[in-house]
């Protein structure tokens, strides 16, 4: 059982003007290339790209990471927490409040079911998918509507990071999750 609200309060009526330029700034930053390929690129650094599901180059493991996602958004919103919770490595690191990871996946599963109280709604402005070896990094901007049990509509915003390891299997699954990217830039 979460102590306090467990849905971030940056989004309180003073500072969501802030919190809107920030996802701006974000959201522009995203599709902006900023380490495009040039000639003074280091010998063996690869440009960083940005993961748009209309490219024709994206590369499979980009897709798997994608894919998997994607899998873990679409089940927590039907309430398929054993689904979610394949997701994710069995230690994995899961942010549900800023600065305090959960790694149990007993916890994690009981506060997943709590949010699901929301019937929360997702959707990703956009997705980056930086992948090297057996490591992926994951970032998209989110937003979340829902509504509390007493019926108050709610919406949050974020920037989610999260961090996956290539299964032995070739899958993918996520060793951490951090929906509150954005906290730093806030405080």
């Amino acid at each position: 059982m979460l102590k306090k609200p467990f849905l971030p309060t940056a989004c309180s009526h003073a500072q969501f003007p802030k919190l809107l330029s920030i996802v701006a700034l974000c959201l522009s930053l995203l599709s902006f290339p900023l380490f495009a390929a040039s000639p003074n690129q280091p010998k063996g650094s690869k440009p960083m790209t940005t993961l748009n599901t209309s490219d024709q180059d994206v590369t499979t493991q980009k897709q798997n990471v994608l894919s998997l996602i994607q899998k873990m958004t679409s089940n927590f919103e039907q309430g398929n927490l054993d689904i979610v919770m394949s997701t994710y490595e069995k230690d994995a690191a899961i942010m549900f409040e800023p600065g305090t990871a959960v790694t149990d996946a007993e916890v994690s599963k009981q506060i997943f079911a709590e949010f699901k109280s929301l019937n929360p709604e997702f959707s990703y402005s956009g997705h980056e998918v930086i992948v090297t070896g057996d490591i992926a990094l994951h970032i998209a901007p989110w937003t979340m509507h829902g509504q509390t049990p007493d019926g108050q509509d709610i919406t949050e915003t974020g920037l989610s990071v999260a961090v996956l390891r290539q299964q032995a299997d070739g899958g993918w699954k996520m060793v951490i999750d951090n929906p509150h990217g954005s906290y730093l830039l806030n405080n």
